[in-house]
């Protein structure tokens, strides 16, 4: 499973935050890194520019994360919070409920199959 970390102006992407955004990745999603080839992470802050004109939202920071799943098209959430460690920590959680729900539909269908195609008695 390959981990990009994307980082807009406003964001210092550093080594320390790759390597949390690593480690977290992994730790949250690495019983799937058989199925997710690769899980893209983009960090930004929303409104910067509009804050020397009085705009102060307080969830600001963005997070958007991509997973890509063989044999299926990418997943993707996003989360915005009032910090860029909050924006990713919620985003990672969404990403691990959807990929969940995502996979488990995929073997309850591949379930149904092989009972349908069981002869009956």
């Amino acid at each position: 499973m390959q981990i990009q970390t994307h980082t807009d102006n406003h964001i210092q992407g550093d080594e320390i935050l790759h390597a949390h955004v690593q480690e977290s990745v992994e730790h949250a999603l690495g019983r799937y890194e058989d199925r997710i080839t690769r899980v893209e992470v983009f960090l930004a802050e929303e409104h910067a520019r509009d804050k020397h004109i009085g705009h102060n939202d307080d969830n600001d920071k963005r997070c958007v994360m991509e997973a890509r799943l063989r044999g299926l098209k990418p997943l993707s959430v996003r989360h915005h919070d009032t910090t860029v460690k909050d924006a990713f920590e919620g985003a990672a959680d969404k990403l691990l409920h959807l990929v969940e729900k995502t996979l488990g539909r995929l073997e309850h269908r591949h379930e149904s199959v092989i009972i349908d195609a069981e002869p009956l008695g």
